[in-house]
């Protein structure tokens, strides 16, 4: 029997690169790969479901599940995780100093209320420094006036402000001229890369900080997940665990070339100090820091999800177990 022909769309991330060159072939699925910027990805899967299998944004994910009728369906798969004290950006002449700063002042945030970064950095704001999500004015638009995106609208609760900026403006500008005081973004912004004496991040430090938020929850955030169509799923669900086998395996394929060249990453990136940063790492947080799978990754799934909740955006709070499709969640034994 021919195998299932699939549609994958991600990023070029080295934890699937596997997939896209084809060394690793998910059992039972001949599987085409789009390299896509994960904005477009996200609009085009949520608004018509263009792909068989996408990377997807967590909040996406669980806001789809609170519609009651999500159009697919995630395996424990985490192509994007980032550590969020370094996605602050605020304007260093409006007097932010300190977190508690930000408590009344205008942030930005990148195209709707309710971006994964900015979901983490409100929860991690209010639990660690006692800022309250609903303490601030959000101002949602495009980092980049050239990169508007038509985006899927998200209804903020009613204690929380939202103000739309207008065409042809972006974040980054607004926040360079001071009009408004701080942002939320995974992206740096432009400002930033081109040595803006005005914008800079909250925690400048942000590595230790990072390092010591690690040390003190042993979370790795996640941003997204891998999605399948559930019409697909239904007729096939088989696929859940082959794709998710297959994801495993790629990922172990980047794990050995950085394993294998540990002595010289120096040498493949033009990086210095590589090889001693992958070393501090490992020491942090062991040897599989990038685990997949639902029982490794609860507690940042439940932070997430608890998170979600409170920044009313989904009308329950998801528990980490509603989130896979149950033939991903089990590794079957294999024999030769």
């Amino acid at each position: 029997m021919a195998d299932l022909k699939l549609t994958f769309a991600s990023w070029n991330y080295d934890r699937v690169r596997a997939l896209a060159d084809g060394s690793v072939k998910p059992e039972g699925i001949e599987l085409t790969c789009l390299n896509l910027f994960p904005g477009e990805t996200f609009q085009r899967m949520v608004r018509h479901q263009e792909f068989d299998v996408a990377e997807m944004g967590f909040k996406n994910y669980v806001h789809a599940l609170d519609s009651g009728n999500a159009p697919f369906i995630a395996i424990p798969v985490y192509p994007v995780r980032l550590f969020l004290h370094s996605a602050i950006f605020v304007n260093r002449n409006r007097g932010i100093v300190s977190p508690n700063d930000l408590i009344g002042k205008r942030i930005g945030e990148l195209f709707s209320f309710g971006h994964d970064a900015a979901i983490w950095a409100r929860g991690i704001l209010s639990d660690d420094y006692g800022v309250p999500a609903n303490s601030a004015t959000y101002v949602v638009g495009p980092l980049e006036a050239s990169r508007r995106r038509d985006w899927v609208p998200f209804q903020p609760p009613p204690d929380i402000r939202v103000e739309q900026i207008g065409p042809g403006r972006s974040l980054d500008a607004m926040l360079e001229a001071g009009e408004i005081d701080a942002l939320y973004s995974a992206i740096v912004p432009p400002s930033v890369l081109n040595g803006s004496n005005i914008v800079g991040r909250l925690f400048e430090n942000y590595e230790s900080v990072e390092r010591d938020y690690y040390k003190r929850t042993g979370v790795f955030p996640i941003v997204h997940l891998v999605v399948i169509r559930k019409a697909i799923y239904k007729l096939q669900p088989w696929v859940a665990q082959s794709l998710y086998q297959a994801f495993k395996a790629a990922k172990s394929e980047a794990e050995k070339l950085y394993a294998s060249q540990a002595a010289n990453m120096h040498r493949l990136f033009m990086t210095p100090w590589l090889t001693a940063h992958q070393e501090e790492n490992r020491k942090l947080m062991g040897e599989d820091f990038w685990p997949y799978g639902l029982e490794p990754n609860r507690k940042a799934l439940d932070l997430f999800l608890r998170y979600h909740h409170e920044q009313g955006l989904s009308k329950r709070r998801f528990t980490p177990d509603e989130l896979f499709a149950p033939e991903a969640l089990v590794d079957y034994a294999r024999f030769s």
